[in-house]
């Protein structure tokens, strides 16, 4: 017996999906099990999969498409039946809430509406489906731009605004300056094309979406307090030199998690979260890194990292990184952490406060570690130095709390023997 497919709830957090990618086309035969689409959520890309057996009859989203949970994306049944019934009327198919033109256009794709201001697409020589915005397609138009040899870089190498300005001015698309985009302009205006918006809408993406809410709901309603350290890293840096020097892949950012997670088992209140009635203090340390991704960020979880030695926090922290960036990280693997870290000393970052992830109770911002003059026993001399700050839930603990967790941290990383 035929039956709908709706968008399936593929992470805690997710209130809608879009279809990357179709793995099973009109016609082809399904088994219970096996994949049927890609699907990127406010987390991650994960492979859904069908919950019945048959052939894939009618596929109603197509590829690009954002839909709500639970809303149908395809009918499967027998070959010979009757699906009429099960098809969405015209006006309820499944809400787009964002069309971007795919590469590879499904079996059947909808009739584009002048509703869809996200992106529209435009065809090139041999029938090969190219994204554009509507403001780039304008200006293609306007100057004679062929499309066809135009390198997108927007989301999803989508062609925007500044690929055809830096067309016109025979470069190569990359991401402007403000002087690049001073010249493109001029020479705009000098063709008498200065007639484009200033400026143009890009959608949101599942994950940056997901972003904006969540933490409107942590700044608004808990109470950060913040607690800055300054900490002696000579010791650290002898240790990660020494380590390089013998091919470890160790990284500051894998001492730091250590040290992290030794003081959170020494100071569980900071191991916490709030729960309304009552404070949850877990018995596990399981540290949440912050790893920024194209359009957002996401907190792959390390678990239980107090117990795990540099080697295999090193280890873990690559592949989960890689996962992240390439969004196959599965529900379980960024969710359930106890504390976050977010580390943008790599970028020059010399301090920062981060904003709490939660329901967790507090997380640490990492500067970069850098070598600044200092004065050691009355003399001036060159030392290494970084940057922490907590950021804390008042609901869940107090300045003197927060300020021994630190304390602790301290000591780690000025003394990393005792690590060991």
């Amino acid at each position: 017996m035929a039956s709908r497919v709706v968008m399936p709830k593929l992470s805690d957090t997710m209130e809608e999906g879009r279809i990357l990618r179709w793995l099973k086309k009109e016609g082809d035969p399904v088994e219970t099990g096996q994949a049927l689409a890609e699907v990127e959520t406010d987390k991650a890309t994960v492979e859904m999969e069908a919950y019945t057996s048959g052939i894939v009859r009618k596929l109603v989203a197509s590829e690009g498409q954002t839909v709500k949970i639970g809303h149908q994306i395809a009918v499967i049944g027998t070959a010979d039946e009757d699906i009429s019934a099960l098809l969405p009327a015209p006006s309820s198919a499944a809400p787009a809430i964002e069309i971007a033109a795919s590469p590879n256009p499904p079996a059947v794709a909808p009739a584009p509406r002048q509703a869809d201001p996200v992106a529209s697409s435009a065809e090139a020589g041999g029938g090969h489906h190219l994204k554009a915005s509507p403001l780039a397609l304008r200006m293609a138009a306007e100057s004679g731009v062929a499309l066809a040899g135009v390198r997108g870089t927007g989301p999803q190498g989508r062609i925007i605004k500044r690929d055809i300005e830096a067309a016109l001015a025979g470069v190569a698309p990359s991401a402007p300056s403000s002087a690049d985009a001073s010249r493109s302009r001029s020479l705009l205006m000098a063709a008498g094309r200065d007639t484009a918006p200033e400026s143009e809408d890009i959608a949101l993406s599942p994950i940056r979406r997901t972003i904006a809410k969540r933490l409107v709901q942590s700044k608004g309603p808990v109470p950060h307090f913040y607690l800055t350290i300054d900490v002696a890293m000579d010791r650290v840096w002898d240790a990660y030199k020494a380590l390089r020097d013998q091919k470890s892949s160790i990284s500051i950012n894998d001492i730091v998690i250590k040290a992290t997670a030794l003081a959170l088992r020494q100071h569980p209140d900071i191991n916490a979260s709030f729960a309304g009635d009552h404070v949850k203090q877990f018995t596990h340390v399981h540290i949440g890194m912050a790893v920024a991704l194209d359009d957002g960020l996401i907190t792959p979880v390390l678990r239980d990292a107090d117990l795990k030695p540099l080697e295999e926090i090193s280890e873990e922290t690559r592949v989960l990184a890689d996962r992240a960036r390439a969004r196959k990280l599965q529900p379980s693997e960024y969710t359930g952490a106890t504390f976050s870290i977010s580390n943008l000393g790599m970028m020059g970052i010399e301090e920062f406060s981060a904003i709490i992830n939660p329901p967790e109770a507090a997380i640490l911002a990492v500067g970069s570690v850098r070598q600044v003059p200092v004065v050691v026993d009355g003399q001036v001399r060159a030392g290494y130095r970084m940057k922490a700050t907590l950021s804390v839930d008042h609901r869940v603990a107090d300045g003197a709390s927060g300020a021994r967790f630190m304390q602790t941290l301290k000591r780690f990383l000025e003394h990393p023997l005792l690590m060991a």
